[in-house]
């Protein structure tokens, strides 16, 4: 039949035509999209006793409509970074029932039952005890796993050739890493920052820098990485008495830097903390980085002995930690730099009455992460450069 775009009325006869539904007659439908690439429904029985989401990628931007052209093939790169993870730490993923690579549409475990990290953050909620190391874990289960550490080698290659995504990685490579360091006409930020908006695209220091950890962007090819792990691609929550954590929307997954994923990750925690200054409300924000890096490094060392390359010994272990860590922090600060004065914001800080002041300390946090990042050992050196005292 070829692509077609659904519609609310189009999901019942979609799912029995998928096998996914037997008795069409007791679905309800409804879109709840509300991300900036695709459509999202959820289904359900009239009883409430069964649900199903399906995702679809539209041949452009969903906010935008078709002026911003954009291949739905991206849905492709989801469902096979949402395999590769179901091999290694399907408890910290949704569950896929199906994919539907001819529309480009992903049915899924509804989750509708959990909430998006960031919104629980931004009511002044905390972290809890688990999320951080949870996250931790799903990147080194993940990034071992694809790696030519955990991966034969014959594998790899074709992971990596099947994983090319030049078009979202463009995205990244533009948004998140030169963007914002340059007159563009994607870049704007509050007025009162129009003083750092201008030292940061004047310091060449920093510009090196930046083009440094742009170039390894492009060109390491470590593993396979979740590509836009931030704190509203998260979801949390309590399942019969169990701490949940889900990680979902892999679509800018592609074969890069495991450092990527950690800094996106540290970046949405350290901007929340911000946030969380800012009101009054700070409970566990500042912990988040030391959580999430030792639950990484733990797993990744547990899992070091099954590593199918024997060649690689454990005091080349320590020095790829280093540099994971080291990455880890400068795309942080690339990723909270591109949060306040490139092309998209972050509502922990927008939604604040005056956004200016926490604003200032993220950015200037930002900077130094980037340009002192192979200066800092471990957390606590981190914390004393953006937590100066």
């Amino acid at each position: 039949m070829g692509y077609r775009i659904l519609e609310t009325d189009d999901i019942p006869g979609y799912l029995r035509e998928r096998g996914h539904w037997d008795d069409v007659g007791d679905i309800r439908v409804r879109e709840v999209s509300d991300g900036n690439m695709n459509r999202v429904f959820l289904a359900s029985s009239a009883d409430g006793t069964r649900s199903l989401a399906v995702k679809q990628a539209l041949p452009w931007v969903r906010v935008a409509g078709p002026s911003w052209p954009m291949s739905p093939d991206r849905a492709d790169a989801e469902a096979r970074a949402y395999d590769q993870v179901a091999k290694v730490a399907p408890d910290k993923i949704p569950t896929v029932h199906g994919y539907d690579p001819e529309n480009h549409a992903l049915v899924m475990e509804d989750m509708s039952d959990l909430e998006v990290l960031r919104t629980r953050l931004n009511a002044g909620e905390p972290y809890g005890p688990h999320t951080s190391a949870r996250i931790g874990e799903f990147v080194a289960q993940f990034s071992f796993a694809t790696s030519d550490f955990g991966m034969p080698s014959a594998e790899r290659k074709t992971l990596i050739a099947a994983s090319v995504s030049p078009e979202l990685c463009k995205i990244t490579e533009d948004v998140v890493l030169s963007e914002p360091y340059i007159e563009h006409e994607h870049n704007h930020w509050h007025p009162r920052l129009d003083d750092l908006a201008a030292e940061f695209r004047a310091d060449t220091r920093l510009r090196t820098e930046v083009a440094d950890l742009r170039h390894t962007f492009m060109t390491s090819a470590q593993a396979l990485l979740h590509g836009d792990l931030h704190t509203g691609r998260i979801m949390v929550g309590e399942r019969a008495g169990t701490h949940v954590v889900r990680v979902f929307d892999p679509e800018f997954s592609f074969v890069g830097p495991v450092g990527y994923d950690l800094g996106l990750y540290w970046a949405n925690a350290l901007v929340s903390e911000e946030r969380a200054r800012a009101l009054g409300t700070l409970s566990d924000h500042g912990e988040q980085l030391r959580l999430s890096w030792d639950a990484f490094e733990a797993e990744f060392r547990r899992l070091w002995p099954t590593r199918v390359d024997t060649f690689f010994d454990d005091a080349y272990l320590d020095r790829f930690l280093r540099r994971v860590w080291t990455e880890s922090l400068g795309y942080a600060g690339t990723e909270i730099v591109r949060r306040i004065i490139g092309f998209a914001h972050l509502t922990d800080l927008t939604t604040l009455e005056d956004p200016v002041p926490a604003s200032r300390r993220a950015l200037l946090m930002g900077r130094e992460l980037i340009v002192r990042r192979a200066e800092l050992n471990d957390p606590n050196d981190a914390r004393a450069v953006v937590r100066p005292t």
